[in-house]
């Protein structure tokens, strides 16, 4: 593909779900690459010792989401994307509503799952960045950032290294469950509002009776995201996510290569 194709526009990866919140979590690249400015570009390596590993399991994941958080603190630094098999995280549904106007992702304990999901290697500064929009700093943030060890998940890459673990933020509310109480998957943005409506006229008085009223109403609303993160718990749709215990201070410098386990 010739250089001037490697936009995110030319590749489909431009829109971000901040801006069209239907589209959470966005669409992800087929491939590893770096994202360089509103490019994306192929990658020399797969591993970065000198960057940190998290794991995108919703719009960290969609490229014009992850330029679209750099670009507002002023990041201009190419940030490596690479796409990895991914065994024993699943992807839930935050038990939280965002003030972008979406129900976002969140990783769950899924020992007998195996999907692809992208590692995004964050130098120091992109991931204050990340952490800020997770809500990692705040007493009250939705997200903790918290190391995932190769014993709790494999992380193989397409050159067969397996890493020794990634962070994964991990919702503070917990996630959403399903009808046997154990988190359910995330069936899409509008799939997921439309159920939520359907199923409580709470959540219709709060939101409205379409997908697009909810995210409308929701978006940039404070106090009515507020009130729908209680009404989860209120009406008992929520449950622990299972990574809970992986959420404390751990040090960056445990990043890396290693074997597989």
């Amino acid at each position: 593909m010739l250089a001037r194709d490697r936009t995110l526009e030319a590749l489909g990866l431009a829109g971000a779900p901040r801006e069209h919140p239907l589209r959470y979590p966005g669409a992800w690249p087929a491939h590893s690459g770096l994202l360089d400015g509103d490019r994306l570009l192929p990658l020399d390596r797969l591993v970065h010792d000198d960057r940190v590993p998290v794991l995108a399991v919703g719009s960290n994941a969609c490229p014009g989401q992850l330029r679209h958080k750099m670009a507002e603190s002023g990041i201009v630094s190419p940030v490596p994307m690479v796409r990895a098999r991914v065994t024993g995280v699943g992807v839930g549904v935050s038990a939280h509503v965002s003030r972008m106007g979406y129900v976002s992702a969140s990783p769950v304990d899924a020992p007998d799952t195996e999907r692809d999901l992208f590692v995004l290697w964050l130098d120091a500064r992109q991931l204050t960045v990340i952490d800020a929009s997770e809500g990692v700093p705040l007493p009250h943030g939705n997200y903790d950032r918290a190391w995932l060890p190769a014993s709790a998940a494999r992380i193989e890459l397409a050159d067969g290294t397996c890493l020794p673990g990634a962070y994964v933020y991990v919702n503070r509310h917990g996630v959403l469950r399903d009808g046997a109480g154990a988190p359910r998957g995330h069936p899409g943005q509008r799939a997921l509002l439309t159920e939520l409506l359907v199923s409580s006229p709470r959540w219709r008085e709060l939101f409205g009776v379409t997908a697009e009223e909810f995210c409308a109403r929701a978006r940039a609303d404070r106090r009515l995201c507020a009130r729908g993160t209680r009404l989860f718990a209120e009406e008992r749709l929520v449950t622990a996510s299972g990574l809970e215990r992986y959420a404390r201070p751990r040090r960056a410098s445990s990043a890396g290569t290693g074997g597989c386990r």
